[in-house]
């Protein structure tokens, strides 16, 4: 009867042992979902970036934007920044938008890093997503002649 006592406690105990070991791996998965997350808009700005279209980059411009083309750097205000883009991207019609390098920085932020090609000639974007609140909102957007 002790044995059974014993191997009952030593199980249970085990159980307990276990299921401390692996909460913690359950609720790091469940952050890893909340990092991804914003991945979302990441995929968004990406596609509008490939298809030209400034109202698919609108929502995700932050209140300030830093736009370089060519060298010619400036912060705009979101207002500015979508007619600066709209101006752009009626000279530049893209062709094509390949995305060559992914990250992350810190404080949560991502960056792409990809080839664009338009009728007007090929450049080099670059672009900078930070965490702003719960949300990501686009940064820096860089557009260097290849």
């Amino acid at each position: 009867m002790m044995k059974k006592i014993m191997y009952v406690l030593w199980a249970l105990g085990a159980v307990i042992i276990f299921t401390a070991f692996t909460a913690p791996a359950h609720s790091s998965q469940d952050n890893t979902k909340a990092k991804t997350a914003p991945a979302g808009t990441f995929d968004l700005v990406v596609s509008a970036i490939k298809q030209g279209n400034v109202s698919g980059l609108t929502p995700y411009l932050d209140n300030t934007i830093e736009i370089n083309i060519s060298g010619k750097s400036n912060s705009y205000s979101k207002t500015q920044a979508e007619v600066i883009l709209k101006e752009f991207f009626s000279k530049n019609q893209v062709k094509s938008f390949d995305l060559l390098h992914q990250g992350e920085g810190g404080g949560g932020s991502r960056f792409g890093i990809g080839n664009m090609n338009t009728a007007a000639g090929a450049y080099r974007t670059y672009f900078l997503l930070q965490k702003k609140g719960s949300s990501m909102v686009l940064n820096e957007l860089r557009f260097e002649t290849k």
